[in-house]
């Protein structure tokens, strides 16, 4: 056992490097949680039942007739929860803390397709208990692919295998979520690791001292194991209480007031609300991750340093930034929601004018007099502004997921979450 933690990680680390402030964990945490997906996920799979006759019925005797079963379903489902919201906030420390730049590009872009598996994972895993919830779940996501100019209703109706859901379509998530997603995440896990050591470990702040050099064993695996002892506890003690979600069975016939999307994908949802379907279903979601990917390549004026936010002026920069969006989200929001309308407003004009390309417009105007009269006084290097950019897009997603999940109610109309 001990020759294998030692292959884990190099033999000896900086103390400095294992502060629990420098992480928090939360690489590690993944790792963990994958893990108990993958054991969960086998147990689950000896009494399912990939067909839509049998799904929900299996599901059923799952959590009503085996030993544990409701427990162990729970386990399952909210550790894939809780792996997607690790991931994420594990994405921001690493940007947060410039670990995105010169020899760590390549993991970054890893990293951020080890993201999307993930997503990816939930998603079709959603589908499984074949039940109201998540059959319409489904539905409103695979309609938004059918948005994508060109190929989107040819990209929907391979992944449904029809026109809408089908027999072989849980048999082809069954497929992905069981095998071919958890095989290529495991590959890229490792690989993911191995770039890490490969580049000297987690980032330091270039004025922290490197400290002495520790053995890994008990130093740093004793840290580990206390941090997953407690994720471990507090995942169990969620399952305790809070059961995995099932409604009843599947029916095509009848679908759910309000039908909503994943709650991973809310915030595109909340987009549709706002946006015309082409930018609000690619346009936008693209652009973001053309950014995201182009963030390790771009030139800057100042090095990678390691510490949060860069400097002073990127935390000030980036806080006020994050108001800023929340602030502009939330009004966006209720403004086109109670006040103005632009497509009902501008009815004669095409929606992709008076729905897209207008609202895009605005944003964009509100966004350039931030820079203008904000962000470019503060003369910040390209590193922060693109920092601050990176935050604003952050927090707007965030606001849209949550307002998505929480405050839409029946027919989608706004309500507070009490009222849903």
């Amino acid at each position: 056992m001990r020759a294998i933690l030692l292959h884990l990680h190099p033999v000896r680390v900086s103390e400095q490097s294992i502060r629990f402030n420098r992480t928090f964990g939360l690489g590690g945490m993944a790792a963990l949680l994958i893990l108990i997906q993958l054991i969960t996920g086998i147990l689950l799979r000896f009494y399912y039942t990939p067909v839509p006759s049998e799904a929900y019925n299996s599901v059923v005797f799952t959590r009503t007739q085996v030993l544990f079963g409701q427990f162990v379903r729970n386990i399952h489902y909210w550790s894939g929860v809780f792996l997607l919201l690790v991931a994420f906030l594990h994405f921001l420390r690493v940007f947060l803390t410039g670990a995105y730049r010169d020899t760590r590009k390549i993991n970054w872009l890893f990293g951020l397709f080890l993201l999307v598996l993930i997503v990816l994972l939930n998603f079709t895993g959603y589908l499984l208990p074949w039940d109201q919830l998540a059959y319409w779940a489904i539905t409103v996501s695979t309609n938004i692919i059918g948005y994508f100019p060109l190929i989107g209703e040819s990209l929907r109706t391979a992944v449904l295998a029809g026109n809408e859901l089908n027999a072989e379509t849980l048999r082809t998530f069954f497929t992905f979520h069981t095998a071919v997603l958890p095989f290529l995440l495991l590959l890229l896990v490792m690989y993911h690791f191995w770039r890490v050591r490969k580049a000297g470990g987690i980032m330091l702040p270039v004025s922290a001292e490197k400290g002495e050099m520790v053995p890994s064993m008990p130093n740093l695996v004793f840290k580990e194991f206390i941090v997953a002892l407690v994720l471990i506890a507090v995942l169990f003690t969620f399952s305790v209480f809070f059961n995995a979600p099932l409604l009843e069975k599947a029916n095509p016939a009848y679908s759910l007031n309000p039908t909503k999307a994943p709650w991973y994908f809310a915030g595109v949802q909340e987009l549709l609300m706002h946006f015309h379907p082409f930018f609000a279903a690619f346009i936008i979601p693209v652009g973001v991750v053309v950014f995201l990917a182009w963030i390790p390549y771009a030139k800057y004026d100042v090095p990678a340093n390691g510490h949060w936010f860069i400097s002073p002026a990127g935390k000030k920069s980036s806080a006020d930034t994050a108001r800023f969006s929340a602030i502009i989200t939330i009004a966006g929001i209720l403004f086109n929601e109670y006040i103005l309308n632009f497509e009902t407003m501008l009815s004669p004009v095409p929606a992709f004018i008076s729905n897209g390309i207008l609202p895009m417009l605005i944003l964009a105007g509100f966004m350039a007099a931030y820079y203008k009269y904000y962000l470019k006084k503060l003369s910040l290097p390209k590193a922060e502004t693109v920092q601050a950019v990176f935050v604003f897009i952050t927090v707007s997603f965030i606001v849209l997921t949550i307002v998505g999940i929480f405050f839409r109610g029946k027919d989608m109309a706004l309500a507070f979450p009490w009222n849903v």
